[in-house]
């Protein structure tokens, strides 16, 4: 069994398809992830989430510099999985990914209001595809985990920060955020 499976959060959200009825799910418009070949129904999202995942998509956009784009809910395509995460920041431009999902990220963020444990197992997801940073904003804790150093499938650093620190991304330097400013 996936180690996913193990998460009581997700082992709630499984979705068992049959082919047929997973090739319609596009056009159903049901809200799905594909993680580590197993596919997930998405939650619904809090007003906080999508406060947050709003806040965080409009501070980054104004910090990027050239050749770097942010997705808000965008999909990355990765070995055995498709996450959706809350923030991406990828490296290109929009013709870049007209035809096709960014495969790898300078930086992921996801929102935990309630998923922190399913987050926290998406860690090696992102670190085996090479993001370069991957933060957990933990939104009821007001404090933000932020995972740093890819290597062989793990990130080698990991660190709590809370609302006296400020957030500074190692790959991309522009962005800066007070983690207070998201609490606000």
């Amino acid at each position: 069994m996936p180690a996913i499976l193990e998460i009581p959060e997700a082992r709630q959200r499984v979705s068992r398809l049959s082919v047929e009825e997973y090739r319609q799910l596009d056009e159903n418009g049901r809200h799905t992830e594909l993680i580590r070949g197993i596919i997930l129904d998405k939650m619904v999202k809090s007003p906080l989430h999508r406060a947050l995942g709003k806040l965080l998509y409009d501070l980054i956009a104004r910090l990027l510099p050239p050749g770097f784009l942010v997705y808000h809910e965008a999909p990355l395509t990765l070995a055995d999985s498709q996450p959706e995460p809350d923030i991406s920041v990828v490296r290109g431009t929009a013709a870049d990914f007209s035809k096709r999902h960014p495969t790898t990220a300078e930086l992921v963020i996801e929102v935990a209001v309630t998923s922190a444990a399913l987050d926290r197992e998406n860690a090696s997801l992102y670190a085996e595809a090479g993001v370069k940073e991957y933060w957990i904003v933990l939104a009821l804790e007001r404090k933000v985990e932020v995972y740093c150093h890819p290597e062989r499938g793990r990130y080698r650093e990991v660190r709590l920060l809370d609302g006296n620190e400020t957030l500074q991304c190692t790959s991309i330097h522009t962005i800066e955020i007070p983690i207070a400013d998201l609490f606000t």
